[in-house]
């Protein structure tokens, strides 16, 4: 039973800590918005992208108390997280082909490769406590109630 709570309080930590990564994009989305940064450079898509990732941050840490109950939000974060390293990956090699240096390579493929592991750690976890599945009542036939005049 110890071991058991051990293993859910681990795995509410990771979903903590990878909310709390993502709720950060939000205020990011907020300064490039109030700065209108994404105006130089033409990156009309930082926005839109951070804020995505800083609403998945709320809604991580919203599913700390249940984790079980919203194992296809988890999904998503960890399927995202892991494209998303995959994505600056290939982007970061073909700069380096060009000679171009990222400024966010490779600490962020890390980081956001790391978020993705983790988070399907915690769903391999929820999947070993999963209840059985309710079954349905059985049906025995049809019912008439006696008419009675």
């Amino acid at each position: 039973m110890e071991t058991r709570m051990k293993r859910e309080r681990a795995l509410q930590v990771v979903l903590v800590l990878a909310g709390l990564y993502y709720l950060t994009w939000a205020f990011i989305t907020f300064d490039i918005l109030l700065h209108s940064s994404w105006l130089q450079g033409n990156k009309d898509a930082l926005p839109m992208f951070t804020s995505v990732n800083g609403v998945l941050g709320v809604f991580l840490l919203l599913a700390v108390k249940q984790p079980a109950r919203h194992r296809s939000l988890i999904a998503y974060g960890a399927w995202s997280s892991l494209a998303h390293a995959f994505t600056m990956t290939i982007q970061t090699a073909e700069a380096w082909a060009h000679g171009i240096h990222r400024a966010d390579s490779p600490q962020d493929i890390v980081i956001n490769g790391a978020v993705g592991v983790l988070l399907v750690v915690v769903l391999v976890g929820l999947r070993a406590k999963e209840p059985a599945p309710a079954r349905p009542a059985p049906v025995t036939g049809p019912r008439v109630a006696a008419h009675q005049p």
